[in-house]
């Protein structure tokens, strides 16, 4: 069975050429013309990723995402307009996976949906003991790769693929740097672009989630100009 995408944008015109060139890569696509009706299929129907514009009708992408995030860990990409840098900011902190700036390569959005689903992929593998998978254990942290769960106290975080890389990359060797570079990499796989802006979101809304369950969090540590490190406990 082919994999679902789901794409959201009140541009016509990209969904009928985005359509047909995800169709010919063999996805299956369903297409949504506001953030109100993507809502309502996607709850009823979800999808193996989503592709989100920022500014529609009814219900504008920020709402859509931070609802969809409410209920569900799929996969999501968020389109932002080239001048509206806090419309990527903003995206990533209310849990986006990715995000493209407008106008984009169809080439370079494809490259995004087959890195992103082939890291759900393996994520869904493991918790279905199709791939190796196992407990990560780090004074109070836990990650259950096999479930795709994360525990803070005994407390439940809820994170996406990207942040639970991220979580994985950085806890694997508490005390040791890792640059922004090597955190792409672990989390989005090599030959993929992103910027440095998109590892930091995505940094600060792992810190505020697990600041949720414990306002002492501080396990993650910036080290300005060099990257980040799991702090030893």
């Amino acid at each position: 069975m082919p994999q679902t995408i789901a794409l959201v944008d009140d541009d016509r015109n990209i969904l009928t050429s985005v359509s047909m060139t995800l169709e010919q890569e063999g996805y299956a696509v369903r297409t949504y013309t506001d953030g109100e009706s993507a809502l309502q299929g996607l709850m009823s129907k979800p999808a193996d990723l989503a592709v989100l514009d920022v500014k529609m009708p009814r219900m504008d992408g920020m709402e859509l995402l931070q609802r969809l995030r409410a209920r569900s860990t799929m996969p999501v990409i968020f389109l932002t307009s080239k001048d509206e840098e806090v419309d990527e900011v903003m995206g990533l902190r209310l849990g986006a996976d990715d995000y493209i700036t407008k106008p984009f390569s169809q080439r370079l959005l494809l490259e995004r949906i087959r890195a992103l689903l082939r890291r759900n992929e393996a994520s869904r593998a493991e918790a279905s003991g199709q791939a190796p998978g196992g407990l990560m254990v780090r004074g109070d942290l836990v990650l259950d790769e096999t479930k795709h769960s994360c525990t803070w106290r005994g407390k439940p975080v809820q994170l996406t693929v990207t942040e639970f890389l991220l979580v994985k990359t950085l806890a694997a060797r508490p005390g040791l740097v890792k640059n922004r570079d090597q955190l792409i990499d672990s989390a989005y796989g090599e030959n993929i672009y992103v910027d440095d802006r998109t590892i930091d979101s995505h940094v600060k809304r792992v810190r505020k989630k697990f600041r949720a369950v414990d306002d002492d969090f501080a396990q993650i540590e910036t080290l300005y100009g060099i990257g980040y490190r799991y702090k030893e406990q």
